[in-house]
């Protein structure tokens, strides 16, 4: 098959199959934009109803470059990878200062945006603007690998140079953003990475795993590294029904986001060793009331252990504690307004501060 009759049957295995998803309805580049911000690392049911939450709110690129940070990761909280709420928000306000609150219409302006990268750009560019450029995301890689059989690393730099060649040579004339689409949608659908159908696909006649039987050993991947295992001890400071809470700071995961006072311990570092170190650093007695079971939170290259210790009996003044972390005290509704990973919102659930 050769690659017009590739095209010719996957838009029109797409013009069957394709799903019917809101910012398909659309060319507008702020909600196209949207939609691909929100929907990396994030599965599209899990999506939607942020995608709708956001334009309710911010219906305009206008209206979101107004929103503090606080508020847009209010928004976002739930959504994981919060430094793509961050970046949404930076790249919101640049497009309204730098220029004049539109999107630029060609590829390599549209990458020089905070948090836009080159799958993103590719994807605004076809579908709002018309330019011919392949958005290659993991869907497509796999479909790309499987027909054609290639065995290229799809981690390596060599390998995502092979496939954007391939898939710029792909792509049509006329409708690129259909074709990327479409591309996108086969991968997701038809051509999954575990038992895709391919008795039912339009495309197994030239496809080179399938006649291989090789579809699941495309495409090449590198070994991934093992999660790295973090432990934290958080320690609550409560007083009545207020408790002391922090905004985390750049340079670690959940940038911008509120928990609280956090050790992170070494693997054989116990609740009391870190109790007596706290209390010997700021000449300070507690007790801890509660000790939580071990709360798990995996993010794609951590693992997160996590205990929570609430302190409600102190002898001294926890001012250089409060000044040393940055906390201050809250109460539930104040901590129900914040933006927070869902690891703490979680513990605040079990309702210890109601």
């Amino acid at each position: 098959m050769n690659s017009e009759e590739f095209v010719k049957k996957l838009l029109g295995w797409y013009s069957e199959n394709k799903r019917d998803l809101p910012w398909r309805r659309t060319r507008d580049p702020y909600k196209i934009w949207l939609s691909e911000v929100i929907l990396q690392q994030t599965r599209i049911a899990q999506g939607i109803p942020y995608y709708y939450k956001f334009l309710k709110k911010y219906p305009t690129l206008h209206d979101l470059a107004k929103a503090t940070e606080e508020e847009a990761l209010q928004l976002w909280q739930g959504l994981g990878y919060y430094t793509r709420g961050i970046n949404l928000l930076i790249c919101a306000k640049t497009l309204q200062s730098d220029y004049n609150g539109s999107f630029p219409r060609t590829f390599n302006e549209l990458c020089k945006l905070k948090g836009v990268g080159r799958y993103t750009a590719a994807a605004i560019a076809s579908i709002c603007f018309d330019q011919k450029i392949a958005a290659v995301d993991g869907n497509v890689y796999r479909a790309l690998s499987r027909y054609f059989g290639a065995a290229e690393d799809i981690d390596s730099s060599q390998g995502k140079k092979f496939f954007q060649q391939l898939a710029d040579s792909l792509m049509p004339d006329s409708n690129p953003g259909e074709y990327n689409q479409a591309v996108m949608e086969f991968g997701a659908l038809q051509c999954t990475p575990r038992n895709p159908d391919c008795s039912n696909c339009p495309l197994s006649e030239g496809c080179r795993a399938y006649k291989l039987g090789m579809q699941d050993q495309l495409p090449v991947r590198s070994k991934r590294k093992k999660p790295r295992v973090r432990r934290f001890y958080y320690f609550i400071f409560k007083d009545g029904k207020r408790f002391l809470m922090k905004k985390r700071n750049h340079g670690d995961i959940w940038r911008g986001l509120w928990d609280f006072m956090l050790v992170e311990a070494a693997e054989n570092e116990k609740l009391d060793d870190i109790q007596t170190k706290i209390q010997r650093q700021y000449n300070l007695s507690f007790e801890v009331e509660y000790e939580s079971d071990e709360y798990r939170h995996a993010l794609t290259h951590q693992s997160i252990l996590a205990r929570f210790n609430i302190v409600s009996s102190f002898t001294g003044s926890p001012a250089r504690i409060i000044a040393d972390h940055g906390l201050v005290w809250v109460n539930r509704k104040k901590a129900e307004e914040l933006p927070k990973p869902v690891l703490i919102s979680k513990f605040l659930n079990h309702g210890f501060f109601d």
